[in-house]
């Protein structure tokens, strides 16, 4: 009987059991000595699948979602490698931004101080401040050493991370947002934007951080859920005087925002409401500040809400900017 042939080798070590150690350094040489996943510039355009990846932000952690939706990017990747094209799939970090100035203001305790002078060598405290009110001042220039410090620092560890879950990238073209080279091709396409007539300057809201005294984008807002009450608000027909005329029925407003009253500027009704048409174009009384305001039809009041009428705040929302305008 012929015996079968045998399934070691002097040279060739089974373990007991499949373990992880080591295989991300291993594979991680391999594919960047063989250049498996390199995009080679020199081939036709047609040839190429390009790959636009949303940087993420290097705000100091990552996490399970990060690597599920640069998952569906490497599979699509991959796929296109194989049917034979020229893949451009770079990966980068945003890092030009709010997030990263509060990161490193909250990390180092330093805050931005522009009229200070430029400290070379400067160290930040050992002990960080809790409280931003606390945060050590610094110079602009010493701030901004601060941010490409920590967010080289992060980006590194951004970068293992994604190696080590075998993302497809050619980590030759990694960019940084704050770059040389990103930095002028955004301020080629805001000089294009300009001379096309698509950008433009104009008087608006904006939103305000008081801690760090900085405007923010609605992007970089949370929403949170907390407990309100509702509070009844009595605006009073305006007299000859321009005084409140207590002597007729006011107007009933319900509003969560009772600190806004000082802002309001006109009521508004929805056009339709029957309840309010006497009223549009007559001017009742703010209470407390006996303030003259108008009241207003406009289609975006909700009759079904509250009493039907609402007060134009500037600004209490963004329901408020589309009165204002």
């Amino acid at each position: 009987m012929t015996q079968p042939a045998s399934r070691t080798h002097d040279s060739v070590h089974l373990p007991d059991k499949p373990a992880l150690e080591g295989l991300k350094d291993k594979w991680d040489a391999n594919w960047g000595e063989s250049g498996v996943y390199a995009f080679d510039p020199d081939t036709q355009r047609d040839a190429v699948y390009s790959i636009d990846t949303p940087p993420p932000t290097a705000s100091g952690s990552l996490h399970v979602g990060h690597v599920f939706s640069y998952t569906q990017t490497d599979i699509i990747a991959r796929y296109q490698r194989m049917t034979g094209k020229n893949v451009f799939y770079p990966l980068g970090w945003d890092d030009n931004g709010l997030p990263t100035e509060r990161r490193v203001q909250n990390y180092y305790g330093v805050r931005c101080e522009p009229s200070l002078p430029h400290e070379p060598g400067f160290t930040p405290p050992a002990k960080p401040a809790k409280n931003p009110r606390d945060f050590v001042p610094v110079s602009r220039q010493n701030f901004i050493e601060l941010c490409e410090q920590l967010s080289a620092d992060d980006e590194k560890v951004f970068e293992d991370l994604f190696r080590s879950v075998g993302l497809s990238v050619d980590w030759k073209y990694t960019y940084r947002t704050i770059d040389d080279t990103s930095r002028a091709v955004s301020q080629r396409a805001f000089l294009a934007d300009l001379a096309g007539g698509h950008a433009y300057s104009t008087d608006a809201p904006t939103m305000w951080d008081v801690t760090f005294g900085t405007a923010v984008a609605q992007a970089e807002l949370e929403d949170r859920e907390k407990e309100g009450a509702y509070h009844r608000v009595a605006f009073h027909p305006a007299a000859a005087d321009g005084t409140a005329d207590t002597s007729v029925d006011p107007i009933i407003i319900v509003t969560s925002r009772p600190e806004l009253i000082p802002a309001v500027v006109a009521l508004v009704a929805h056009p339709d409401d029957e309840r309010y048409r006497p009223y549009f174009g007559t001017t009742v009384v703010s209470p407390l500040f006996g303030v003259s305001v108008e009241v207003r039809p406009h289609e975006l009041a909700k009759a079904d809400k509250g009493t039907g009428i609402a007060m134009v705040c500037t600004f209490g929302d963004l329901t408020d900017v589309t009165w204002w305008r």
